[in-house]
């Protein structure tokens, strides 16, 4: 069973990434997860959606596509995502050729939504007979070997490289459909329940994180090396971290068209705890 105990407590294990985009919600939220009933476990959004799939996890912010190839299975956490309206900085395609050009393609191989936006967007530029292979997140040698790499999260913060062309790929989502795009969601697979105490907790730390925004970008500064302006732009302006009526448009739309692109087999209704 994946419930554990805690001084008696049994808790709901919660998956959640770790990269810089999430620490408003983790940090406030492995302050308070010991007295709220709640056990962290951290790892790449790709790996949480196997865990929670196997019923390793309770529930777990796992990557759009996940969530929406298996909506029959899970329900989604009200108010808390991650999204973004127009540029996001973080889910980039860098390309050493024109579009139409490239032949080999390195995918960054932790998460796969952006895998599933990129061929949403660009499938009908892309030349046939594209080979695509999973990588590391790492830019240089993805394309030492590649025409082009998709790469997300921290790694693809701040890219800047002479000699290529940089596609983002929130920002042209955006140009096309005029709506928020959602990368990830909270979902809780069937048969766990929620109480209200849960979700709370979870919706206070995010309020607490959106409070210190600041002082989490400083912290990222020093741990990470991006500079305070970067981050401070990136978690203020570029990410959001609601789950309201435009990002529940966005991600019926984006449904809509996995489901078009054959990227998912049946569209299930979004369900909610």
């Amino acid at each position: 069973m994946p419930f554990s105990f805690w001084k008696g407590v049994c808790s709901l294990l919660l998956g959640i990434h770790d990269f810089i985009n999430s620490q408003p919600l983790l940090g406030p939220l492995m302050q308070r997860a010991p007295t709220a009933g709640l056990e962290i476990r951290t790892d790449s959004p790709a790996r949480l959606a196997e865990q929670l799939s196997s019923g390793k996890l309770d529930m777990a912010m796992i990557p759009a596509i996940e969530y929406l190839k298996q909506a029959d299975r899970f329900r989604l956490l009200p108010n808390v995502s991650i999204s973004s309206r127009n540029k996001v900085g973080t889910v980039l395609l860098v390309s050493k050729v024109p579009l139409n050009a490239i032949c080999s393609l390195a995918l960054d191989d932790r998460s796969k939504t952006s895998v599933a936006l990129l061929r949403i967007l660009y499938s009908k530029v892309f030349p046939a007979g594209l080979k695509q292979t999973r990588h590391e997140p790492d830019l240089e040698k993805m394309l030492n070997h590649h025409d082009a790499a998709l790469i997300i999260g921290d790694q693809a913060l701040g890219v800047a490289k002479a000699g290529v062309s940089i596609y983002d790929l929130s920002e042209e989502w955006f140009k096309r459909t005029e709506k928020t795009f959602v990368h990830a969601v909270i979902a809780v697979r069937e048969g766990i329940k929620v109480e209200s105490s849960i979700i709370k907790t979870l919706l206070d730390a995010k309020q607490e994180g959106l409070q210190n925004l600041d002082t989490i970008a400083k912290t990222q500064a020093d741990k990470t090396g991006h500079s305070v302006f970067l981050l401070r732009d990136y978690l203020k302006n570029k990410i959001r971290y609601d789950f309201g009526e435009e990002e529940m448009e966005g991600l019926i739309h984006f449904q809509s068209l996995c489901h078009e692109f054959g990227l998912i087999p049946e569209k299930f209704p979004l369900r909610f705890v």
